[in-house]
């Protein structure tokens, strides 16, 4: 079965609470920087922070591409992404609630990558967010596409 590699990222101004998500979706067979640069999808978001925005961001990426014929790895520097899957049993029996049984602030984005990933049934990687260029692998590479795309974006609408 061909792989579908996706990359997500996203930088967000905390004070305006304003984000840009960006992603980039491959098959593993193309894998060339230059060539994938221009294939960068970038969107805005606002009323979010930095762990919202890195789920929406991924759930935009998610139903763009839905793929559901090919087997999908996700590349993210998002430490919160990568826990959810193990955090799944417990924020469901307590109804994602708090401790004090508060509404989760993100309960609805986790319902919505819970739902996502019982179709989709990605393979989440942990990616080294921010690595000097030399110490890069090509999945590294391809992250900093989507991570300067992000960046670039944000800086842009505040210039």
């Amino acid at each position: 079965m061909d792989k579908q590699l996706m990359f997500v990222d996203g930088s967000v101004n905390t004070i305006r609470n304003i984000g840009y998500g960006a992603y980039l979706s491959v098959s593993e067979h193309e894998l060339s920087i230059d060539s994938l640069k221009s294939r960068v999808q970038v969107k805005r978001f606002e009323d979010t922070s930095s762990t919202k925005l890195e789920l929406q961001t991924l759930l935009w990426a998610l139903t763009e591409v839905c793929e559901t014929n090919k087997k999908l790895v996700v590349y993210t520097d998002s430490q919160n992404i990568i826990g959810l899957p193990g955090r799944r049993s417990d924020l469901e029996r307590t109804g994602y609630r708090s401790g004090k049984n508060k509404l989760l602030n993100n309960h609805e984005l986790y319902r919505q990558f819970y739902d996502i990933v019982d179709m989709l049934d990605p393979h989440l990687m942990k990616v080294p967010g921010h690595q000097p260029s030399g110490q890069r692998d090509v999945m590294g590479q391809l992250f900093s596409l989507v991570d300067r795309a992000s960046r670039q974006a944000l800086r842009a609408a505040y210039v």
